[in-house]
């Protein structure tokens, strides 16, 4: 697997529409305006053309109807665009105060894109990896990496896949783990797990097991940086916050034995209500559980500025150990 999964856009935009979506990727949108000009017709030529025969005059005829839905498109597309320009607009992404600790280097995809060599980050987990929550496919956390990533290196060859499922969590991610991680040969992969153990009343300390496993087979594959992703600190994480506490502990020990960074995404969220004064409606949805689009959008961030200042590092020569924690350890 090694390109984005394909997301169904039928249900908010008309099929003539899709090339000018494509407009919703910086590293697509040139293709999309090319696609664009070749649904649109071609204005007049000054010149008198020749004659052109009826199945050429076929060819070429576009009706009201399908102007309109272009051009509706396309005002959608402008509309995302400038609403992905604006999302900090009100609310800045900052780092959790105090205390923060650079995620240790990620050696692999850092030193790919130090050589200028294709770059392939799998991020596997469940539905805040498949971005369920939300407004569009755009606005989930891999899309948005891969912007950031891209506008940081644009003339690199970055492929983000998503291999997020909704309601997985370690036992059923392991299914899925040699096909849809190792089989890709990534440089990078992003693991978000934990928070559906939590939700189900499942032992932390069998699904720690589990994910170590998993560690294990990915590094044995080698050529792999492995960063973990614990649960979301939210309104229904929170009611079992004693199974909660447990897992983010455990999957920290994990990523510490294992020497694999971990991004403390339960400690980062708690940072942005509880010192940084957002409200919990500001970055989780109405359904208590998934992220919005600025929480996407700034865990996004926070992630990719790591990967970015990893590079630095490989730059001048520093190589930090991968196991060094990321923020402020619990």
């Amino acid at each position: 697997m090694s390109s984005f999964r394909p997301f169904c856009l039928s249900a908010w935009l008309a099929a003539p529409a899709a090339a000018a979506l494509l407009l919703l990727t910086p590293a697509s949108q040139s293709r999309a305006q090319a696609q664009a000009a070749q649904a649109t017709p071609a204005p007049a030529q000054s010149a008198s053309p020749a004659p052109a025969s009826p199945a050429q005059t076929t060819v070429a005829a576009t009706s009201p109807e399908q102007r309109g839905i272009t051009a509706r498109a396309i005002d959608k597309v402008k509309q995302v665009a400038k609403s992905a320009g604006d999302i900090f607009s009100r609310v800045p992404c900052l780092r959790p105060k105090g205390g923060s600790k650079a995620m240790g280097s990620l050696p692999h995809v850092a030193g790919k894109l130090v050589a200028g060599q294709p770059v392939v980050i799998v991020a596997f987990g469940s539905s805040s990896t498949a971005g369920f929550g939300a407004s569009s496919p755009e606005f989930n956390y891999p899309n948005r990496l891969a912007a950031q990533l891209r506008r940081q290196y644009p003339s690199a060859d970055i492929t983000v896949v998503n291999a997020g499922v909704g309601g997985e969590d370690a036992p059923e991610m392991m299914k899925r783990l040699q096909k849809e991680v190792i089989d890709a040969h990534p440089d990078l992969v992003i693991w978000q797990v934990g928070t559906n153990a939590v939700l189900r009343n499942l032992d932390p300390g069998e699904t720690a097991k589990i994910v170590e496993e998993g560690i294990s087979r990915i590094q044995a594959s080698g050529g792999t940086d492995i960063v973990l992703v614990d649960p979301q600190y939210s309104p229904a994480v929170n009611q079992r916050a004693e199974s909660a506490g447990k897992m983010v502990k455990l999957l920290g020990k994990v990523a510490e034995l294992r020497h694999v960074g971990i991004f403390p995404r339960f400690e980062v969220m708690r940072d942005w209500h509880e010192k940084q004064a957002i409200p919990v409606e500001g970055f989780v949805i109405a359904d208590g559980l998934h992220m919005n689009d600025w929480g996407y959008a700034c865990f996004a961030q926070l992630l990719g500025d790591d990967i970015i200042r990893s590079v630095g590092q490989i730059k001048i020569g520093v190589n930090v150990p991968a196991d060094v924690r990321a923020y402020r350890p619990m």
